[in-house]
């Protein structure tokens, strides 16, 4: 069966955003496999899942709406934790116009984000209390996706 084993991101500056990812995700990043191994790889721990991030210097223009994004889970956190966390790491939100509004049900709320870099990623997860949208959150982060939306 074939699996995702790594998720290749360009970037402008590689040791900014390595740093970023390593301490959004926690996880390490692996040592140079030969002289001139100039790719930034992070990796989930020993025995933690997740597919590994490697980060080269690209000059290419970061996508408003991109193709292909991270989608991180807030896991235990509340939403609006972990998006001040990440906000603190360096990422900044993004005024997203595509949220669903009302959000479907079922689904989890989620929040648009952008790495230092520029690369848009959303976080999910649950808020605290009875799960609505809490008041003085900045932008419209009420969306919430299906779980099974395979993005």
């Amino acid at each position: 069966m074939t699996t995702l084993k790594r998720i290749s991101l360009g970037v402008r500056d590689d040791r900014r955003a390595g740093e970023f990812w390593r301490q959004a995700l926690g996880y390490v990043r692996r040592p140079p496999r030969f002289e001139g191994d100039d790719w930034i790889v992070l990796e989930p721990r020993a025995g933690e899942p997740g597919a590994a991030i490697a980060m080269d210097v690209s000059e290419s223009p970061v996508q408003e709406f991109p193709r292909v994004h991270f989608d991180l889970d807030a896991g235990d956190r509340d939403l609006d934790e972990e998006v001040e966390r990440l906000m603190a790491l360096g990422a900044r939100r993004v005024d997203w116009p595509h949220y669903p509004d009302p959000p479907p049900r079922g689904g989890l709320p989620y929040v648009v984000l952008a790495d230092p870099e520029g690369n848009r990623f959303c976080v999910e997860g649950h808020r605290s209390g009875d799960g609505s949208h809490r008041a003085g959150t900045v932008g419209r982060e009420t969306g919430s996706r299906e779980p099974s939306d395979g993005s």
